[in-house]
This record gives structure tokens, C-alpha cells and sequence, in this order.
């Protein structure tokens, strides 16, 4: 079938895509990739559709389904999103994703190449041709800009090459593309997922959580649109979940089971009051993680897959706690789970075991304490817990908490950093107590980014202290702010302020960082807690509290091998900050997205992407296996294996859209 054709049959509604489908994925260089082959006239693979009669079709999106036998994309929908995206200038009405991936591409007639447009680049350049702009205008668009070029007098000599081309572009949509189709009164939405799986191998496979949102929005269209807007509400107070996770929560309060299969033979409308239960009792948990702990975004709020467990007491609680006291001791298990990666092995089956507990209600929350204590042993935090390093390590989150709960001062102005003064973490800034600048000559990289290196300061406080050793700016801040040295743990002995002291200083600050840590823990407990639910068989104390390992990746992890290879790395770093681009994280801890067990060291790492909210994860591997490099390909992240290729990239693709960005700005304004 021709693509023009496919087009017409999704604005008709013959074509649609299946509820059970993922949103649009794409990136920009796949875009690109899939217009440069189809010019070219390469192979890019068949269709799979599910033919089905539109009357039981479910399908995603608000366009209307034809009448009849209709036909819904299984295999197909990121490149015919893509080219209903640049053939119509818009995107489809299934369309659910970042429409930046396919809008504003362009064609340079000489280079044969296409790109996304660049104002500076491309403005006032006629051999960049506007595709999308092309294909809706067809021959009409086609002649003016055949009369424009061959009044150029020094383009007019390739006129008859360029009018090729740009037939070449325009043919793109008589392109006929194999379609392959399933049918038969037989292929109920199991066998047809089952199928989409088996053939989608190569790529994400359909979970069980979308084979039941797929189900529930059968019998509640609005339902996806009313998750979706409730992980954007989210979003946006820093919180990244994503649809399974909401499920997960639905389904402990449902069903009182982890396993997605239990929503089978569910009444919808007891799953639809159990989304609307889970959505308040997740913004009530939210709410007291980040007033009480000070937990108050994504990148410090770990164990989330506690919070099913939670959710489910919550709900059964009806929707409220007792008192303070039911409160911390809550507080005090999601700590507990978080801090040992409870749910790091087999979540599903661990969410089981603790909903178990909770089957009789009183006395519930003790009985989940007390299953900590015996699955992991002591309850304590031990300095050597703080001895990690990155901003992905797992204490890393509970130095930001004893900054948010405790008595921390900047030490600039002396202001609390409490989380009800400050606000979100985007106004506090990661401070390297003893500055890298000072350590790299003598102590490798993890000993630089050790989580005990790490405080919290303001942004201008930062500044101000620039890149001075302690023992330089530490009897400054101690006269103008007596007392928030202390207040940030550090040791109070000079001699440990000094850079060839480095080592001894991080081990007496995971002291002080460790009695804070059970101090606090011990009042989430309420004193008297300790004893009367026998809890633990001591108090919580730094005395004699044992190192307990945490799970840590496989001996193949990744990591920085060589002096010469830290150094490559520390001048990559350098080389993007120059270029006023975010600090990458070095040595970063690599977790799985649905468990939180460490997976991966990767060398260099952008988690969030070199502009944050729209492009991918990046990091840079450097001699690194092909386990590391498929733990990171299975992450999302775009790696690269040299330094060059990387800053091609930065230089072409992720300045080049700033530059796009700050001048459509401009010219908007």
C-alpha cells in the first residue's frame, strides 16, 4: 500500500493504533535515518496490522474509527507517525509523545542531506528546502520553488539535478510499503498482544501493565488520559513515574496482590475507584515524604516501589493516618526498604510478601518493621553505608534528607536549608567540600565524588567559595556563621581540613553523617516505639554499628581503569561545561528503571540528557565491555565509545538546537 494511501486511511479512521500501544518514541536521528532511506529508496520493513471490526476496536486518541473492518497498527507506528508528522506538517490524532522529533526538518539540495532546521544555518538559504512544506504544497509548492532556483543565476546550472531531488522527496509518498495483516474471529487482544511481542523482539515489549491498561480503557476510554495527566502533575513537582508504576499502586488497592493478572475479571469501575483512590493516596504519601524527610523530587526519592505497600495501608486506612505517630513509623519503613533495596531483587514477589503482612491491619506497620529487621539484619545505619560516591549512590538521597530535616545551614548566609523555607532542590546546589580541582592530582575520581564530599549549599554560596581548599575557606565561614560547619557534619578538627588529610576526613564525617542518620531515624520511632513494639533489640546508635553491604553491580560494572583514562574523562567534562552545558556525573551507578538494583558503572553520564526535557540520556564508555554497553543501550542511553564522535554530536546536534531554540526565541519576541 502506498504511504499516501496509509495517510489517508488514518485521517478516515480505516487505520488507528490499538490502545495497547506505547506512545510515539522516536528521536530526531531516527527520523532522519528513516526520510534518508526512504529517498534513497532503501528497505525499511513491512507494516503489521490487526484487522478488526471497528464496533469492538479499541484504539487510542479522539479521531473516529470508520465503520467495518478497521485496521490497527501493530508493528509500525514509530515511522508512520514520523512520516504522517513531516508529510502532514502534523501530527496524527493517535499522536502521544515529543512532536519536536519530526517538526522542522529540512533537505539541503547540493548535500543530499536531512536536518532540522538551524535559523542561523539555514536562514535566507535556498538550497535548504522545507520538507514538510514541500509535501504539502506538492507540484504547486514544487513549481515556485523551481522558478526561484532557475531565476538564481548560480544555482541555475544544477537546476535539472535539483528538480530530481526534489521529485525525489515528493515521490516518498507513492512509496509502496508490505503490509502485513492478522486476522480472524480468534485473535482476542491476548493472542494479539502476544503476536505484537513476538514480532516487536528486537524492540520494548508489551508488559503486563499494558495488556491491563488495554483492558481497562476499554470499559474506560478516559482512563489513560486521566493517568496521563496525573503523572504530568507529577512531572512537574519533579516526580517521574510512568504508567505500570501507577498501575502497581491501583493493584494493591484493587486487588491486594502485585501481579498485573489479578485485575483480570475486575468490574471496571472498581479499577476506575481504585485509580482515583491510588492518585490521593500517592499525593498524600508524596506530600508528607517531602515535608517530613524533605525527599522533594526525583533524583533523592528512592525506594519509590515502596510505595505500593504504602498505598495499600493508606487506602485501607481510608485515605488518612492516626496520628504523628502512625505516621513516622510509616515514614521510618520506606526509609528502611529504601536505604537496603527491599525491593531490589524480585519486586513483584517482595510487594506480595510485605501486602501479606499487612492482611491483618493492626499492628500492621511493626509487623513490616520486623520483617526488615529479619530479612536484612540490623537497622542501623553504619558509616561505612556513606561510603559511596555519585549522586547515584543510595545514601546519596539520605545526605540530602538529614540536610532538608536537620539543623544544616548555608554557610554563606546561615539560612536553614529546610525543604519548608527553600522550596525544590533546583535552588540548592551540589557542593564537593573539598573542591576537585584540589584532589585530582593526588586521589582518583571515586575518592573525589565520595557522597561524604558532598553538602548542600545555595547557588551564590557556590560561587563564593569557588574552588578554595577547606583549610583556606573553612575558618571564614566558622566567624561570619559560628556553628554551620557543624551543622553540615564536618569534623572540627583543623587537621582534617587540609588536602593530605583528604581520606581521614571522609571516614570522620561518615561518622558524624551516620549518628545524624540514626538520631533521626530513632525519633521517626518516637523513643519509647524502640522497646514497646520490640522493634529492635537495641537502641539505634552509632556504638558498635556493623558495615552492612548493599547490593552492588556484578564484578563486570564499568569504571574508570587508569590514571589516563580519568584524565580523558575529567577533560571531556571540562570540554562540555566550557560550552555552557550541564556537569556530567563521573562513575555513575547505572539502576534498573523497575527494581533499583545497580546495574552499571558508566564512565561519564548525563542522565537527564545534555539539555534536560528533550534529548536523550548520554554518557561516554571508554574501553568499557559489551555487557556495560548493553546495560547502557538497555537504559536509553546514546553512548559513545570515543571522544571524538561524542563532540560531533554535542557540536551538531545539541548546540545546534540550542541555537535553534535561542533564535526562534528571538525572533518570536
Amino acid at each position: 500500500m502506498k504511504v499516501s494511501t496509509i495517510l489517508d486511511h488514518i485521517d478516515s479512521g480505516h487505520m488507528a493504533l490499538p490502545e495497547f500501544q506505547r506512545g510515539y518514541v522516536w528521536n530526531r536521528d531516527q527520523v532522519r535515518g528513516l526520510m534518508d532511506s526512504l529517498y534513497r529508496r532503501h528497505p525499511v520493513g513491512s507494516l503489521l496490522v490487526w484487522a478488526t471490526e471497528s464496533e469492538t476496536a479499541e484504539h487510542r486518541g479522539d479521531g473516529e474509527l470508520a465503520s467495518g473492518i478497521v485496521k490497527l497498527l501493530l508493528d509500525g507506528q514509530q515511522r508512520m507517525t514520523s512520516l504522517y508528522g513531516i508529510v502532514r506538517g502534523e501530527p496524527p490524532k493517535f499522536f502521544d509523545g515529543h512532536a519536536k522529533a519530526f517538526t522542522g526538518l529540512y533537505y539541503h539540495l547540493d548535500r543530499e542531506e536531512f536536518a532540522f532546521y538551524q535559523p542561523l544555518k539555514m536562514k535566507d538559504d535556498l538550497l535548504w528546502i522545507d520538507v514538510s512544506k514541500l509535501m504539502r504544497d506538492g507540484n504547486d509548492g514544487l513549481g515556485k520553488l523551481v522558478t526561484q532556483l532557475g531565476t538564481t543565476p548560480e544555482l541555475a546550472p544544477q537546476l535539472s539535478a535539483y528538480i530530481g531531488r526534489l521529485n525525489q522527496i515528493l515521490g516518498i509518498r507513492e512509496i509502496d510499503l508490505h503490509i502485513e495483516e492478522v486476522t480472524g474471529d480468534n485473535k482476542t487482544i491476548d493472542v494479539v498482544v502476544d503476536i505484537f511481542n513476538r514480532v516487536n523482539s528486537g524492540g520494548t515489549k508489551l508488559s503486563q501493565g499494558d495488556l491491563a491498561l488495554a483492558r481497562i480503557c476499554a470499559d474506560w476510554p478516559e482512563g489513560r488520559e486521566r493517568m496521563r495527566k496525573s503523572l504530568q502533575r507529577w512531572q512537574e513537582a519533579g516526580y517521574h513515574f510512568n504508567l505500570d508504576w501507577l498501575l502497581r499502586n491501583t493493584n494493591t488497592i484493587v486487588t491486594g496482590e502485585a501481579k498485573f493478572s489479578h485485575l483480570q475479571g475486575v468490574e471496571p469501575a472498581k479499577i476506575k475507584d481504585g485509580i482515583l483512590r491510588a492518585e490521593r493516596s500517592i499525593d498524600h504519601l508524596l506530600n508528607i515524604i517531602a515535608g517530613r524527610l524533605g525527599l522533594d523530587h526525583d533524583r533523592v526519592f528512592f525506594g519509590k516501589y515502596a510505595l505500593p505497600v504504602m498505598v495499600h495501608y493508606l487506602s485501607r486506612r481510608g485515605g488518612q493516618l492516626n496520628d504523628a505517630a502512625e505516621q513516622d513509623k510509616l515514614l521510618f519503613w520506606y526509609l528502611q526498604s529504601a536505604m537496603w533495596g527491599r525491593f531490589s531483587g524480585s519486586t513483584e514477589t517482595v510487594i506480595d510478601q510485605d501486602l501479606r503482612v499487612l492482611e491483618e491491619l493492626d499492628g500492621g506497620l511493626d509487623r513490616l518493621i520486623q520483617e526488615i529487621r529479619l530479612w536484612h539484619g540490623s537497622l542501623r545505619v553504619a558509616p561505612g553505608h556513606f561510603g559511596g560516591y555519585s549522586r547515584g549512590a543510595r545514601f546519596y538521597p539520605m545526605l540530602y534528607m538529614l540536610t532538608r530535616v536537620g539543623e544544616a545551614r548555608d554557610w554563606g548566609t546561615g539560612i536553614p536549608l529546610k525543604s519548608n523555607m527553600l522550596g525544590k532542590m533546583s535552588k540548592l546546589e551540589v557542593h564537593h567540600i573539598f573542591p576537585k580541582k584540589q584532589l585530582r592530582k593526588t586521589y582518583r575520581r571515586a575518592e573525589i565524588n565520595a557522597v561524604a564530599n558532598f553538602c548542600f549549599q545555595t547557588k551564590d554560596t557556590n560561587l563564593a567559595i569557588g574552588a578554595r581548599p577547606p583549610s583556606d575557606y573553612f575558618p571564614e565561614i566558622e566567624q561570619a556563621q559560628p556553628g554551620a560547619l557543624s551543622s553540615q557534619w564536618i569534623p572540627d578538627d583543623p587537621e582534617l581540613w587540609k588536602v593530605e588529610n583528604y581520606l581521614d576526613f571522609l571516614e570522620a564525617r561518615k561518622q558524624l553523617l551516620a549518628k545524624a542518620a540514626n538520631t533521626f531515624l530513632s525519633d521517626l520511632l518516637h523513643g519509647d516505639d524502640l522497646e514497646d513494639t520490640e522493634v529492635l533489640s537495641a537502641p539505634l546508635a552509632l556504638e558498635d554499628a556493623a558495615p552492612v553491604p548493599l547490593p552492588v553491580a556484578g564484578s563486570n560494572t564499568g569504571g574508570v581503569e587508569s590514571d589516563e583514562e580519568e584524565q580523558l574523562l575529567l577533560e571531556v567534562a571540562e570540554w562540555v561545561t566550557d560550552r555552557g552545558l550541564p556537569e556530567g556525573e563521573c562513575l555513575y551507578e547505572l539502576a534498573d528503571p523497575t527494581t533499583g538494583e545497580p546495574r552499571a558503572i558508566l564512565d561519564l553520564a548525563w542522565p537527564t540528557g545534555l539539555q534536560e526535557g528533550f534529548s536523550e540520556p548520554v554518557a561516554v564508555l571508554i574501553n568499557e565491555g559489551p555487557e556495560i554497553l548493553a546495560a547502557a543501550n538497555a537504559s536509553g542511553f546514546r553512548y559513545f565509545t570515543d571522544v571524538a564522535s561524542f563532540q560531533h554530536y554535542v557540536e551538531h546536534d545539541v548546540l545546534a538546537d540550542q541555537t535553534e531554540e535561542a533564535a526562534t526565541q528571538q525572533e518570536t519576541a
